[in-house]
This record gives structure tokens, sequence and C-alpha cells, in this order.
């Protein structure tokens, strides 16, 4: 299953239930951003990590994969010392990191994001901890909400040693405070290329603000990064379609 297109008869039943509960809410006044989110994955309180990278200059790259990717880059955008987030594909080759051939789950693709960011001013341990806290759930196995497969798969793609010293650091950190109902299930794979996706995946959050997949399951992971990171949240996104007619 994808996230955007799915045929009529596969949609999972979460996602039919919260689209007709916008459109019946919508339909009764209420505008469809204000509505509640029903089937929105929860946000979870977790500990700043243990180990971290020190603050330096200049900017650096994070690949992270949560789910659908229009979430969890719109959740990134928001994040202050963020410079850049690209949804696209990562695990597979070059050939197949194309979306419709990465839906049949048989890749090896995730759909992912590519952070450009600032040390400086955020760190990667604290992208880690909006990763696991706000962009998803890393309990989940092969699925996120409503949308199943391994191309849902939580995966850091870690871009140096250090990273991954940091994020297997973290989620044992997590996972001996038991912050989570269930052991956190996110994987990590090195060594592995970015795919940019195609353009009309790219700020699909900020773009289509009022389509029900996005108020149900998306808009509300905004919306917690406001509330439980208050020093990190930036109201202005940054967009990559703005970036590139600049």
């Amino acid at each position: 299953m994808t996230c955007i297109e799915k045929p009529a008869a596969k949609r999972s039943t979460s996602f039919a239930r919260s689209a007709l509960a916008a459109l019946i809410l919508a339909a009764a006044g209420g505008p469809l951003w204000q509505t509640p989110a029903i089937s929105a994955e929860e946000a979870v309180v977790i500990p700043p990590p243990a180990m971290d990278e020190k603050a330096a200059g200049g900017t650096a790259k994070a690949v992270f994969a949560g789910g659908c990717f229009w979430g969890v880059q719109g959740v990134f955008q928001h994040v202050k010392g963020v410079t850049g987030a690209v949804s696209g594909y990562a695990g597979g080759t070059e050939d197949t990191a194309v979306y419709e051939t990465v839906g049949t789950g048989r890749t090896g693709h995730a759909e992912a994001v590519e952070i450009t960011y600032e040390p400086s001013k955020v760190t990667y341990g604290q992208l880690l901890q909006v990763y696991f806290s706000v962009a998803h759930n890393p309990t989940q196995l092969n699925y996120q909400g409503p949308d199943r497969g391994p191309q849902y798969r939580s995966t850091i793609f870690a871009e140096s040693d250090a990273q991954k010293k940091i994020a297997e650091s973290y989620i044992a950190q997590l996972d001996k405070a038991k912050v989570f109902p269930e052991s956190i299930v996110t994987t990590l794979e090195t060594e592995k290329p970015f795919y940019r996706a195609e353009d009309y995946h790219q700020d699909f959050l900020t773009l289509n603000p009022t389509y029900p997949y996005i108020v149900y399951n998306d808009l509300p992971k905004v919306e917690n990064l406001k509330t439980l990171f208050p020093s990190l949240y930036s109201d202005k996104p940054v967009l990559v379609l703005a970036a590139n007619k600049s």
C-alpha cells in the first residue's frame, strides 16, 4: 500500500474511517485542519540521548525512515537548525527508486527523508529525539498507522560511524527506560544512498493541509512538535520546491 492514490478497495479501515469522519465534520461546519486527530499516532515524551555529537559549524546530513515520508518531511521542515528536508527513497538501488516500484515493497527501499541541518543549532541526538518521539512510532514493524509494507519500515540510515553509535546508544537507552510499551524495532542501515522522490511528493504536507490523510496522520505530528519541543519548533517550514525556484 502507498500513501497516495490508494485503490479504494485496498485502503485500510482506519484511513477510510478517518477520511469519512473528516468529511462529515467539515460538512458540519468545522474546517478539516481543526478536526480531532482520530487516527494519528500519539507522541511519546522521551528523555534526550545520553550520547550525542558535539555542536559544530557547517552542515551535516541525517536520513530517517518512519512510514509515509509526507509526515516525516513535514515534521523536520519545522525544526530549527534544519536547512532542508527532502522526501525520497533509501535502502535499494537507483533504478528502482521510483514511487510506483517502491510501493510494491520488493525493492529494498524505505520511504525516507534526507535532512540537512546545522549541528551548531540542532544536534543529531536532538533530531533522533524528535524522530522517536514525534515523527513516527518506532515500535511498529514494517508499518506506520494505515500504511503497510517494508517500504514503511522504521530505519535510520546512518551517514557515519558516529551517527550509528549515537543511534544504537539511544535505542538501547530508550528500551532500557521502557518509555514505549513495546520494544523499539527501528533498524540501522549504513552505506545506503538516498534518492530524491518525485516533485509531487515534496512539501506535500504544507501544500495539502486539508487532505484527509494529512489531517489525521500528519498535522498532529507538527502540533506535537510545537507542544513537546517549543525551543526547536519553527513556525515557518523549510520548503524544497521553494528552494528550487530561488
